[in-house]
């Protein structure tokens, strides 16, 4: 194992052990609040991912999840939550987000992430070699595009 791998696998390990976000959504009576399922039929990971957005601004001011799972999923909504929460991202930028992990992931490690962009995320492009794992590492990202749909339609 490379070094890089091992750091990688370390933050994995570590977002896995003490996940950030885990918990209830507490948002601010004014914030827009969306709140989706996704569940893993061919494992049994699950998650549900809740975020709250100014609608002044379009920023997510909070995303919060619950779920169970293997170590891959809970990670990866952790590093999401994380990512979220350091880059104060606005829905447009998670799109972004969401697309270039999206990339990444389904490249069977032929593409090479953007740092700048995914943040600790690029941990888990070693996730993209195994097909079975794919979703397990999407899971709280597809809940999250789902979040910003709701939230997008509450807008208009």
């Amino acid at each position: 194992m490379s070094a890089l791998d091992g750091l990688y696998q370390e933050v994995i390990l570590d977002h896995s052990k003490r996940p950030i976000g885990k918990g209830e959504l507490e948002p601010t009576e004014s914030a827009l609040t969306a709140s989706h399922h996704e569940f893993n039929p061919s494992c049994g990971d699950e998650i549900d991912l809740s975020i709250a957005v100014d609608p002044e601004t379009g920023r997510i001011s909070q995303l919060a999840w619950e779920g169970q799972g293997c170590s891959i999923s809970m990670a990866s909504a952790s590093i999401l939550s994380q990512l979220v929460r350091d880059d104060e991202l606005t829905v447009a930028d998670a799109r972004e987000r969401i697309a270039a992990f999206r990339e990444m992931i389904q490249a069977r490690g032929e593409a090479e992430p953007d740092e700048e962009v995914l943040g600790d995320a690029v941990a888990l492009q070693g996730v993209s070699k195994f097909v079975m794992r794919v979703k397990c590492a999407m899971l709280g990202w597809v809940a999250l595009e789902a979040d910003l749909t709701q939230v997008e339609a509450q807008r208009s």
